[in-house]
């Protein structure tokens, strides 16, 4: 029977099958994710451990027999290929598996993590293989006439409901009773609190991540940072666009909005160019780390070695700040790394510059233009980017090491006070990672690092903050305003007024919301000093995660007002702003002018 035969054959029952395949991926996309998170999180007992294995291995196969009948109901099957690789090559690593295990009792995916001892062995790619199928059928449900409406949302609320979503789960994941180490469980407060920390990419935290949260916890706190620093958005789009022909023109008009793309055109490749050179740099980054951990660093295996240099890596670059060590890296194995340091802070650097300029300066395509025509320059946004962030993290290193020379600085010598003094610039304003004792930090230096920290990262980026075009925007507008000149100019080129307007409206909605939320934590804990609940407080809204040590001290309502502070500093005061609003009936009209005495 050839090629053209077949496919006669099959057409008549092709949409049929289409039909049942959907369905029952779905199905068993929801069975195969709630017995994984019931496998780790909840049952104890080995000989049921082994069902529910055996239960997901059949979940698998059956993926497996999906996917070839979809090659097979598929009249261009050299393009399918193409399209799907990626789940392609998942399903031929799960067939190899079952194989393996089933017919000559080799499981190889468990022999190859198990060599080098990677916590959850070979539940990593049952995980992975779930999670892609649920995914697959997340966008199938949204593409479909039923979840239209949920479509049609603006891209600003979609936003801001896919971390409520990813935060939620988080929580829920966290309150597992095999996902922390202490036998009573995790509080809900609590959980909401690391769930919402690690989404928001801030770090501060109410319990140690390194002691507290199993490997199973770690890898379910690694996955919401890594999440949540890209995005729910951009990761499901992604997805969509390796799963299918492209995305629709829905998507597309979202992505451009939130990643701030010029065109929708440019939309299309910058997502793929986004995920890709995002997962080199924390690939490179962990690396680099793995081989640069100190001497007194120890590692019970390979494996955790392996995990503790990606861990670090991701947090690095989605500017988390989290550590697996107590103290983070003033921790006393790693007090003295100092190339560890510097690692650490250019994947700060590069997380906190934000996707355009990244993708403007080291995407292989923007290099190799620049090779052929040095002389073209860096778009704006990159060049104010790139500038103010040198200006920022230059006067911070000097403002540190002049401040804290015989403090916290006092025992090192001029070098590696200069690295301390470089990495806490660095970091402090979006990573939250500390070299330093920052509750021992004069009050000079914590008035310096508020004043960094509202700042924050650049627009696009993993951090929070204000961003630093927005600081820049309201500099040169300050200038202007003290130099009597009409228009904002920077680069030979005019800044429109309303992106000043806009400057404005973030730094005042921000200012008020910092000042009434640290009004409220003057009430609900008191007992602590009121510059240390101001660092707190700017530390949560900027998604930085510096402490001066009081987070796991504060009151319920007080971490409940650190919440949604670390959340409202995330989604960016702008975009919820937006989102809230609602159109004027009508703007084609305008008042008499009125004069109004300022200053």
């Amino acid at each position: 029977m050839n090629t053209e035969t077949l496919n006669r054959v099959l057409y008549g029952s092709k949409l049929r099958a289409y039909a049942l395949m959907r369905r029952t991926t779905y199905v068993l996309s929801v069975l195969a994710v709630g017995l994984l998170i019931y496998a780790h999180g909840v049952v104890e007992s080995p000989a049921r451990l082994q069902m529910l294995y055996y239960a997901i291995d059949v979940i698998l196969a059956v993926f497996v027999i999906i996917y070839f009948l979809r090659i097979l109901y598929t009249f261009e099957r050299i393009k399918f290929l193409r399209r799907t690789w990626f789940e392609g090559i998942l399903m031929a690593i799960v067939l190899v598996n079952q194989v393996g295990t089933y017919m000559f009792d080799v499981p190889v995916v468990y022999n190859v993590f198990e060599s080098v001892g990677i916590p959850l062995s070979v539940e990593l790619y049952r995980v992975i293989v779930s999670l892609y199928m649920m995914v697959l059928l997340v966008i199938e449900l949204l593409e479909t006439k039923v979840h239209l409406k949920t479509v049609q949302m603006k891209p600003s609320i979609l936003f801001i409901l896919s971390f409520i979503v990813l935060v939620l789960v988080g929580a829920g994941m966290f309150m597992l009773p095999k996902m922390t180490t202490a036998p009573e469980g995790m509080r809900f407060i609590d959980a909401l609190f690391m769930a919402t920390s690690a989404s928001c990419v801030t770090g501060l935290a109410v319990v140690d991540p390194g002691t507290y949260f199993t490997p199973a916890g770690q890898v379910v706190l690694l996955m919401l940072i890594q999440m949540g620093g890209l995005g729910i958005l951009t990761f499901a789009t992604f997805f969509a666009s390796l799963m299918k022909q492209g995305v629709g023109i829905k998507q597309h008009v979202a992505m451009h909005e939130l990643l701030e793309s010029e065109t929708l055109y440019s939309t299309k490749g910058l997502l793929r160019q986004l995920i890709f050179l995002t997962f080199t740099i924390e690939a490179v980054g962990a690396i680099i780390i793995f081989v640069s951990w100190g001497p007194g660093a120890e590692f019970m295996n390979l494996g955790s070695k392996i995990f503790f240099s990606v861990f670090h890596a991701i947090s690095a670059f989605c500017n988390a700040g989290f550590s697996l060590y107590p103290e983070g890296l003033y921790t006393q194995p790693v007090r003295f790394a100092y190339v560890l340091h510097l690692v650490v802070a250019m994947l700060i650097i590069f997380g906190g510059i934000g996707f355009p300029t990244i993708l403007d300066v080291l995407s292989p395509k923007a290099m190799r233009t620049r090779l052929h025509a040095p002389w073209k320059n860096w778009k704006m946004l990159s060049r104010i980017t790139i500038y103010t962030s040198a200006a920022l993290i230059l006067m911070g290193t000097v403002g540190f090491f002049l401040l804290e020379y015989y403090n916290t600085l006092s025992e090192l010598n001029f070098v590696e006070a200069l690295i301390a003094s470089f990495f806490q610039s660095v970091t402090t304003r979006t990573a939250g990672f500390n070299t330093v004792d920052i509750s021992a930090l004069n009050i000079p230096t914590l008035m310096m690092f508020i004043f960094l920290m509202f700042i924050g990262a650049s627009p696009g980026s993993t951090g929070g903050g204000i961003k630093t075009t927005t600081f820049t925007v309201i500099l040169i507008s300050v200038w202007a305003t003290i130099r009597n000149k009409r228009n904002m100019e920077v680069g030979h080129r005019t800044i429109p007024h309303s992106v000043s307007y806009k400057a404005f409206s973030v730094f005042t909605f921000a200012a008020m919301l910092n000042i009434l939320f640290i009004f409220v934590l003057s009430i609900t804990d008191a007992q602590f000093d009121i510059m240390k609940l101001a660092f707190e407080q700017v530390s949560a809204f900027a998604t930085v995660g510096l402490s001066t040590g009081i987070t796991a001290g504060l009151s319920d309502l007080g971490k409940v007002v650190i919440i949604l502070s670390m959340y409202i500093g995330r989604v960016g005061t702008l975009t919820l702003a937006l989102a809230l609003s609602t159109r004027t009936t009508s703007t084609n009209y305008r008042y008499p002018e009125t004069h109004l005495a300022v200053g």
